[in-house]
């Protein structure tokens, strides 16, 4: 997939007051925290757990994403699982618009099926063109640390600079799934768009 030569739009700005109590707390984790304290406080999965909750503060899903209007937000994992139990600790008790939160895990896409939010593992690199034509239009947030993921046609990209994990978000990806994204995450993460998108 042919991407824009320079596709950052905004680079990810520091944490500040004015973006909000909320914003703030969500991305707790983002470059207003020193690298040394980021790594003392939070590992590396630890960090991006927190992200995957938080995120979900963020995002609009289409009407159809859920069954009823207490059905969880469902946070699936797909192969080799990286979080253990961090992810299940990041979720637990917590509640975004009403909705309490499930983890499933699998090895099998077609058993995250129903997830908002799939994070695909990197034991997935070989398949991960079949994974993204799969999904692409379902509805999920498709999130990953593999390399140029946002650029191959998923949602949110981990990456680490300076030992800071960073996000970017491929604004194509998530409007070709019917996913709105918060201008106030936006603000935070390297946003790209794939060659051909008319706002690019």
């Amino acid at each position: 997939m042919a991407l824009l030569n320079s596709p950052v739009f905004a680079r990810q700005p520091r944490v500040g007051r004015s973006v909000g109590l909320l914003v703030a707390g969500a991305l707790w984790v983002a470059g207003g925290m020193p690298a040394s304290a980021q790594a003392t406080r939070a590992p590396e999965y630890s960090v991006k757990a927190a992200y995957l909750y938080n995120f979900t503060h963020f995002i609009e899903w289409p009407s159809n994403s859920f069954a009823a209007p207490d059905a969880r937000i469902v946070i699936g994992v797909l192969g080799e699982d990286p979080f253990a139990e961090v992810l299940d600790q990041a979720v637990k008790g917590k509640t975004v618009c009403g909705r309490a939160f499930e983890v499933r895990r699998s090895q099998q896409l077609g058993e995250l099926r129903g997830c908002q939010v799939l994070f695909v593992c990197a034991s997935e690199t070989r398949r991960l063109p079949e994974i993204l034509e799969t999904v692409k239009k379902t509805g999920q947030v498709t999130i990953s640390d593999l390399d140029r993921f946002a650029e191959q046609g998923g949602v949110i990209s981990f990456y680490m600079d300076n030992n800071r994990v960073r996000f970017k978000i491929n604004l194509t990806a998530a409007e070709r799934a019917g996913i709105k994204i918060s201008s106030r995450l936006l603000r935070l993460g390297t946003i790209i768009r794939e060659t051909g998108d008319p706002d690019k």
